[in-house]
């Protein structure tokens, strides 16, 4: 065996604990020498870089035109001139702005030399792309910190989509060396000394031969390279300061380029996110061109942190999870009131739309999945377990058995669109560092929903599709994006099929009458799809509602219904030839678990009356009126209200903060004025006037108005003047 293949060999296959980190522990202290393998790394990076720049040097140069996004066109020199040049002729602002270019579509170096005439696009910050690029980067500077001082190997170091980027880091086996949030000062101090130098980003294509000799020190690195790179092929290192790194990159220019730079968080996690693998150190950064965006984010992260799902819903008592059954919810009794309420809310619009309430089983024999092709692509996600010697597994989705139920019987051009919902519980064998309060869940449950439908239906069916999500979202006070993502790589089916499909969505995206955008080459395996991003009160990013088609599942269960053979048949009614439907698998909460997460962060708590747990509280101004703030209570509850009565020995005053602090929506003071009107002085928490003194009104005044209020969903509860 090679010393290589020992090195791959050696990857722990055993799960290590991660230690516990005190408070107040003192920074893990610098190296006193930077390791070894760094000036390895360097000398051969130089020896081959020299090499590479002297093939370039002999690379023929012949004029070249650059064709911009706005059609002009600049002269260059092929392996001379550079992106950035052709920023810089144009001005230097723009230069100075610029992150990464675009050169046929393809990210590419600012430095980087074209090789030929070319399209060129110039990027800043503000798009999406080179936003990934910039934190990239970043991410390069973070590793060149943490190499500097603690010595560690490198593993991943990719930008988030979210913001940002992080590190996994591997220190020296053996060693008490570890993260500490004490060491972020540290790390970020060296990571400002990198950006004032200016480092440069310098780009190195590499055999695999010469890639494992110089990386041949970090067995993570070995593993990525044997394993991702194939023989007698080559790809790209990039070296910024110190740091070497195997990298497809872009990146920017220099360090220089990043203005602002922080370090977050630190976690522990896996190599390769693989619970068999070692246990590495992970830390987080964030960085920005402009000091005051670093000002904002922060800010934002100190509101995200007071939104959090897993505070409030402790607060509110709301959720809570055991150790027992990691990773499922335990819903107490006001977060019950949520649940059913988000469910029966698409219940009623199941109602108004067209679409079948259906329940199916929990348990399957692994046959089904075997044949809906899940077994073999999602079997590491799924709970399996021994019945009658047989292996069975839970149901980590609904359309399987949909699919039985469709196939039960003959079926007919005449019964399409069939619409089938379920919310049955779900399963999916989440990773456990994976599971994060009730955004990543094992146990859950989506309103989820199968259309099956002829191919000439598949229009009106998106249509319709789109039309539920806006009206849905819009009660919430959300705005979406949609995507079209089309025929990946791979992909099963006929390619006129998917021609034809595509057509049809982006037909009905169109008709819809929201912007849109191609995502190409991003739908599933089976069929074309829209992706919906969601956006919070904090401008987050969110995916939860799904609209695809699959041309596959209907094939997989041999699924089909009589059609008509001519138009003479379809007037006459006759129906003789078979055909497959088409499937649009559709969900708009998504998990209701991550929908309600979102919610909670989104109202920050301060839930709308038609969805709080706690709508009304009832105080009497002394205890000889409990009797009578204890009858509203009644009636409240009777009208269907979740009303409480606070008859507790405290002030007054005190009551009332107390409810306000638990959000109720309406607090009805009652003294002796109230009970002989048999009224409510009512104090609403969406109307600050009110707070200071409450407005009196008769107590059947006061049930018609929720009933309104609750009825029209609205965001804002006020009681009408």
């Amino acid at each position: 065996m090679s010393e290589i293949e020992a090195q791959v060999a050696s990857l722990s296959l055993k799960e290590a604990k991660p230690k516990k980190v005190k408070g107040g522990e003192a920074a893990t202290p610098s190296l006193a020498e930077p390791p070894a393998f760094i000036e390895h790394r360097n000398r051969i990076f130089d020896e081959l870089y020299q090499k590479q720049q002297e093939e370039i040097a002999q690379k023929p140069r012949e004029k070249i035109a650059i064709t911009l996004a706005d059609g002009s066109q600049r002269e260059g020199m092929s392996w001379e001139t550079t992106p950035m040049d052709i920023a810089k002729s144009i001005s230097m602002s723009l230069a100075k702005a610029l992150v990464i270019a675009k050169v046929d579509g393809v990210l590419w170096d600012t430095l980087r030399p074209f090789e030929a005439s070319a399209k060129l696009e110039l990027l800043d910050f503000e798009n999406e792309e080179a936003k990934m690029v910039y934190w990239h980067s970043s991410a390069h500077v973070l590793g060149e910190a943490c190499e500097l001082h603690y010595g560690c190997h490198l593993c991943n170091g990719p930008p988030i989509e979210d913001g940002g980027f992080y590190y996994d880091i591997a220190v020296e086996e053996g060693s008490d060396r570890r993260v500490l949030p004490s060491d972020f000062a540290p790390l970020e101090s060296l990571a400002n000394k990198a950006i004032k130098e200016k480092q440069p980003f310098e780009r190195l294509v590499l055999s695999k031969e010469n890639l494992l000799r110089m990386f041949g020190y970090n067995k993570y690195k070995v593993h990525l390279i044997d394993t991702r790179v194939p023989d007698g092929t080559s790809t790209t290192v990039y070296r910024c300061g110190p740091l070497i790194d195997l990298c497809r990159g872009p990146h920017v220019p220099h360090t220089g380029s990043i203005t602002s730079f922080a370090v977050l968080k630190n976690s522990s996690s896996y190599f390769l996110g693989d619970a068999n693998n070692d246990s590495l150190q992970r830390i987080y950064g964030i960085s920005f061109p402009d000091k005051k965006q670093m000002t904002q984010y922060k800010k934002f992260l100190e509101e995200a942190a007071k939104r959090d799902h897993r505070k409030i819903g402790t607060q509110q008592e709301l959720f809570f999870f055991h150790e027992l059954s990691p990773g499922s919810a335990f819903f107490l009794p006001h977060g019950t009131r949520i649940y059913n309420t988000l469910v029966n809310f698409i219940r009623a619009k199941y109602w108004q739309r067209g679409f079948e309430e259906v329940m199916t089983p929990n348990m399957f024999n692994v046959k089904l999945w075997e044949q809906s092709g899940h077994l073999q692509n999602y079997e590491e996600n799924m709970f399996d377990l021994s019945v009658d010697k047989e292996r069975f597994a839970l149901k980590p989705m609904n359309c399987p058995g949909h699919c039985l139920m469709f196939g039960q019987r003959d079926r007919s051009y005449r019964e399409l669109p069939i619409r089938f919902a379920d919310f049955g519980v779900l399963h999916r064998n989440e990773a456990s560092g994976a599971l994060s309060g009730l955004t990543r869940v094992r146990r859950f449950q989506q309103d989820d929903a199968h259309i099956f439908c002829r191919q000439d239906q598949v229009r009106e069916e998106i249509k319709g599709a789109l039309d539920f999500l806006q009206d849905v979202y819009g009660v919430f006070g959300f705005t979406f994006e949609l995507k079209l993502s089309t025929r990946p790589d791979k992909f099963l089916g006929e390619i006129s099929i998917w021609d034809q499909a595509e057509a049809q969505l982006e037909q009905a995206l169109n008709e819809f009458g929201t912007k849109w955008v191609y995502n190409r080459g991003d739908g599933a395996f089976y069929g074309p799809k829209i992706d919906i991003t969601i956006r919070d009160a904090l401008n987050r990013a969110h995916q939860c509602a799904t609209i695809q088609l699959d041309f596959q599942l209907p094939q997989r269960f041999k699924l089909q219904y009589r059609a008509p053979t001519s138009t003479n048949d379809e007037q006459t009614g006759l129906a003789s030839d078979f055909q497959q439907p088409v499937i649009i698998h559709r969900a708009i909460l998504g998990s209701v678990e991550r929908m309600i997460a979102i919610l909670m962060e989104n109202f920050a708590g301060k839930w709308p009356f038609w969805l709080s747990p706690r709508q009304v509280m009832v105080i009497p101004v002394q205890m000889n009126l409990c009797d009578y703030a204890a009858q509203v209570k009644r009636s409240l509850h009777e009208a269907g209200f979740y009303a409480d009565v606070d008859l507790s020995g405290d002030k007054m005053e005190k009551k009332i903060r107390n409810a306000e602090i638990a959000q109720y929506n309406f607090i009805c003071v009652v003294g002796p004025k109230e009970l002989e009107e048999v009224s409510v002085n009512v104090r609403c928490r969406d109307d600050i006037e009110s707070k200071a003194r409450g407005k009196t009104i008769p107590l059947t005044s006061f049930i018609s108005q929720l009933n309104t209020i609750k009825d029209s969903k609205t965001m804002v509860s006020r009681l009408l003047n």
